[in-house]
């Protein structure tokens, strides 16, 4: 008994030193995106079975690809003052143990979703190759503009949650992943406005340390706008009704204010409120897209 009470205790310790290795927040916000490409293919879901499966191959996907980027990031992590407690850099999870626990849920989520569609096997396979190979391991450390394909494995979740709904690509599909893809710049650089001696610090390029803070914050302004417009299109093109729509333009205004606000009225309050509103902003666009 003794010893089971001991195991139990060592599999919970694990369990709190392995989940900030996934990035919860940012894996659940992905995962929201998947699940609301399906709800706007299926809603009302018919099938339970169908949505548990499809959001447990997404979070082992999404999962172990964080993972496995954070095992390659770890010298980096170690050199910035807001990473540098996370569990690799601070060595209280050795890499080999990382890359492992990475490789597992990677390989098991991609599996499982061949195994449901192999077109919804290949994009969530699509996702996790453009993250980690072409994103992490070629680009981040090359040039900033490794936020594109950072924003295309981005979009991946919700396309390929959608075409699990459909069976097939669909023009919808490609706009939702669009809307993802050009909502990624704000989320990264409002962050990469916020931590710039941080990534200056560990000699990762990004776009106020190469094009200066007035061309960042001009571009998370177009990006946001583009995005917004992605989604209301996607919305109107569902057949949203309008009491919705309605209510996404209101967001979608928020998040245009907080943009030029952030380029004619730069501070840094605002640079970290857009940064926190264009994550609730995407949460609640995929709530608005599912209902």
């Amino acid at each position: 008994m003794i010893n089971l009470q001991s195991e139990i205790c060592n599999l919970q310790s694990k369990l709190r030193l392995y989940w900030p290795l996934t990035k919860s927040l940012q894996t659940s916000l992905l995962l929201s995106t998947g699940l609301a490409g399906y709800m706007s293919a299926r809603c009302p879901v018919m099938h339970w079975y169908d949505f548990l499966s499809l959001a447990l191959s997404l979070f082992l996907a999404i999962a172990g690809s964080t993972i496995i980027n954070m095992w390659y990031d770890r010298a980096i992590d170690a050199s910035m003052k807001r990473t540098c407690n996370r569990p690799l850099a601070s060595g209280q999870v050795s890499p080999a143990e990382a890359l492992r626990l990475g490789l597992v849920l990677s390989v098991l989520g991609v599996g499982m979703a061949v195994v449901m569609s192999p077109l919804y096997g290949l994009v969530v396979f699509a996702g996790l190759f453009f993250d980690v190979v072409i994103y992490t391991l070629w680009l981040k450390r090359r040039t900033c503009w490794s936020i594109v394909w950072g924003g295309i494995s981005g979009g991946m979740p919700i396309l390929a949650g959608r075409i699990f709904g459909l069976g097939h690509v669909d023009g919808i599909g490609i706009l939702l992943a669009l809307a993802v893809l050009f909502w990624i710049p704000t989320h990264i650089l409002t962050f990469s406005l916020r931590y710039h001696e941080d990534y200056q610090a560990a000699k990762i390029p990004t776009f106020p340390s190469i094009y200066g803070l007035l061309a960042t914050r001009t571009t998370i302004a177009i990006s946001s706008v583009l995005a917004a417009l992605s989604i209301a299109i996607a919305g109107v093109l569902i057949g949203m009704e309008w009491g919705f729509v309605r209510l996404l333009a209101v967001l979608s205004a928020g998040l245009f204010l907080l943009a030029i606000a952030s380029v004619f009225r730069p501070t840094e309050r605002i640079n970290f409120g857009l940064f926190k509103y264009a994550s609730l902003y995407m949460l609640s666009a995929m709530i608005l897209l599912s209902i």
